[in-house]
């Protein structure tokens, strides 16, 4: 059954999108079947991932106020082992739309735990706030990965996103974790970002990830042509970043797998 990441934070520009593009592109370059939920009415996801939003024929828009199925909304992206559920500015719509129906909170999840068994990984790029959308999002998530830029201003925010992410897990998705906070933009010649960086280990009590993504001109330029960065240009210093990012992912969901495992199996002998 797959594992539901929600990528998140309601700062805008801290490397969010860029994150699920490139983390979901990595993952099924190492053999993960991946879907990658875009649940941002920008839809930079979608063309980052070398859709054309001009051509969808239904968004996920179209989706979640009830005219299409999930699979008439799928779309197999130009990757090998990724598919998208495509957004595009109609979204935005979605908020007045969804005002006054029942279970509103729920209705990507119903959809997305129809498939589940079909993916080793669910990414939702979430949109930089925190509205109906987003707790679509976390009432389907397993986990948040929250991108931090390595800024003096990296701080400003999250804890309304923990405070947000908290209410979830407590009124609508008990089994809500945050995955861990992943520095984004960092750049070693400046003692800026270094700071940031211990700043945030240690003030944030969350799981930080190992693997640091620097800023990269050529991470910035991928998305205009459509790619993710280990296709783009696959020995820059990004993609090595966000490879490095997908297999702590994946060495995080096998380790809690296994330790699922070991409970079932101590629960049975007894």
């Amino acid at each position: 059954m797959a594992r539901v990441i929600a990528i998140a934070n309601q700062k805008g520009g801290v490397g969010k999108t860029t994150t699920a593009i490139n983390l979901s592109a990595c993952l099924a370059e190492k053999n993960r079947k991946v879907l990658t939920i875009d649940i941002d009415p920008q839809g930079n996801t979608s063309s980052g991932l070398g859709i054309d939003k001009s051509k969808i024929k239904n968004s996920i828009y179209q989706m979640v106020i009830g005219e299409c199925t999930l699979e008439e909304c799928k779309i197999s992206t130009p990757i090998k082992n990724l598919d998208i559920l495509p957004s595009n500015v109609n979204l935005a719509g979605a908020e007045i739309e969804l005002i006054g129906v029942e279970g509103r909170e729920y209705i990507l999840k119903k959809q997305i735990d129809r498939i589940r068994d079909e993916y080793d990984f669910i990414i939702i790029d979430c949109p930089p706030s925190l509205n109906t959308l987003t707790v679509n999002a976390m009432t389907t998530a397993d986990t948040i990965l929250v991108p931090i830029q390595c800024e003096f201003y990296a701080l400003e925010g999250l804890t309304q996103l923990i405070h947000t992410i908290n209410l979830v897990k407590q009124r609508l998705n008990p089994r809500l974790e945050i995955e861990g906070v992943v520095f984004t933009m960092y750049d070693a010649r400046t003692n800026l970002s270094l700071q940031v960086v211990e700043n945030v280990k240690n003030n944030l009590k969350q799981n930080i990830y190992k693997t640091i993504i620097p800023r990269n001109v050529r991470l910035a330029e991928a998305p205009s042509h459509g790619l993710p960065i280990n296709l783009y240009d696959p020995k820059s210093a990004g993609s090595d970043g966000y490879r490095q990012l997908a297999m702590e992912v994946i060495q995080n969901d096998e380790e809690e797998t296994f330790a699922k495992n070991e409970i079932s199996e101590i629960k049975y002998r007894n």
